[in-house]
């Protein structure tokens, strides 16, 4: 799909956000291994957490869509029905799963896209090889052997957190107890954070037995009930750059306790001097004149694309730092935005763990611009298309689907002119 974003004046409108990706792959997972009846609701049907869905109905788990909510019964025991495990494009939902599927008598066929597979899944090859479990990673799929064993497991922590939060969910299952060593630096502890907290709403104890090793007890029970997911602050960076850049708007609405690590983003805005007003559980996002600092990404990855365009707009040079992760996510989101702003005549550069963005207060689209299959892309670069001096064509923007189907839609609605056309 090709999208046409015309410049104008937003409208301050109300925008409420979807759920926590994050958080619905990880309260999804949980109901599905509990005992008993689970309703999660506020949740939003994204590509990734269809996914999610899916597989966990291959493994016997009863889901109905109730449109807002999810009615799950879960299963007493995992079950395999023989069929490849598609995880499309949603590394989370590949890599919570492999664990699980280590606990299954016989092996497991998972697949996804070509990109998807391309992301490294060496925690688990090295775990798995050393515990003579099978595990085979081919360009168009995964083959996991049984069985994952307690014990004490050391990972890599500087990879991406997904491996312990898979983990996690697997070693709870079995009999006895189990150990997680981090070997540092642990980047995006949030994320593992929000796992703990959603599997302790389950019954489930995590405890830190110091600040990189993780005490999981053996013999525990998953229990359902009923869970409500907030709002997300991943998403939350793309209309708050938009009524910072722009004509201001209202966001919500948000748990202000929440532990989910993008919630930094508010702290961020603050720093580069963004006019923000708490309204309740909604952030008012106000015009700004924004300055250049130092941003570092360790804990909040995919805040990085958007962040890289709104430091467009922000006077002096602004610094990212501990980025490198972002070269294997959906695209190597350093290149692309790279590839993408310069099209907007936008100073940008990077090494392999830095980049530098300068101030470019006049944005001109000389190019169509390229999505590069990647959702945080397609957003990051249509709130900057916002405040172009001529319209802005973007390919792939269909992209948006993984993981905020009506992206666009909220566009819209606040009065940006949005043209779709089928390539």
């Amino acid at each position: 799909m090709k999208t046409i974003i015309h410049p104008g004046k937003n409208k301050n409108v109300t925008i409420e956000l979807p759920c926590s990706k994050s958080l619905a792959h990880r309260y999804i997972i949980c109901a599905c291994l509990a005992s008993g009846r689970s309703n999660i609701y506020n949740i939003t049907y994204n590509q990734d957490i269809l996914s999610t869905i899916e597989i966990m109905r291959h493994f016997n788990a009863k889901i109905i869509d109730k449109n807002d909510y999810l009615e799950i019964d879960g299963i007493t025991k995992l079950k395999y029905d023989h069929e490849i495990l598609d995880c499309h494009e949603s590394g989370s939902t590949l890599r919570f799963m492999i664990p699980l599927c280590a606990l299954i008598e016989e092996d497991v066929y998972l697949t996804g896209t070509s990109r998807l597979l391309e992301r490294p899944q060496s925690v688990y090859e090295e775990l798995f090889n050393k515990q003579h479990v099978k595990f085979i990673h081919n360009n168009d799929s995964i083959i996991v052997g049984s069985y994952l064993q307690s014990g004490t497991i050391e990972v890599d922590g500087n990879i991406s957190s997904q491996f312990i939060t898979g983990l996690l969910l697997a070693l709870s299952l079995l009999k006895n107890d189990s150990t997680i060593v981090i070997k540092p630096p642990f980047a995006s502890k949030p994320y593992v954070d929000l796992t703990i907290d959603v599997m302790n709403s389950f019954g489930i104890k995590v405890n830190y037995v110091d600040d990189y090793k993780l005490y999981i007890k053996g013999g525990q029970k998953f229990v359902g009930g009923n869970h409500l997911i907030e709002a997300d602050y991943s998403q939350l960076a793309f209309f708050a750059a938009l009524g910072v850049l722009n004509n201001g708007i209202r966001v919500g609405s948000f748990n202000e306790d929440s532990k989910q690590g993008d919630k930094v983003i508010v702290d961020i805005l603050k720093d580069m001097g963004a006019d923000i007003e708490k309204d309740g559980n909604y952030y008012l996002f106000k015009p700004s004149e924004l300055s250049a600092t130092t941003i570092d990404l360790e804990n909040c990855p995919d805040l990085g694309p958007m962040l890289f365009a709104l430091s467009t707009q922000a006077k002096g040079t602004t610094k990212f730092i501990n980025a490198k992760r972002l070269r294997i996510k959906e695209s190597d989101r350093i290149q692309a935005m790279e590839d993408e702003l310069r099209k907007l005549g936008v100073d940008i550069y990077s090494n392999e763990n830095e980049v530098y963005v300068n101030y470019q207060p006049n944005i001109v689209a000389t190019d169509v611009l390229n999505g590069h299959n990647d959702h945080r892309i397609v957003m990051a670069l249509s709130i900057l298309a916002t405040i172009a001096k001529n319209d802005v064509v973007i390919e792939g923007s269909q992209a948006i689907a993984k993981s905020y189907p009506r992206f666009f839609d909220d566009l819209s609605l606040a009065k940006i002119e949005v043209k779709h056309y089928d390539n």
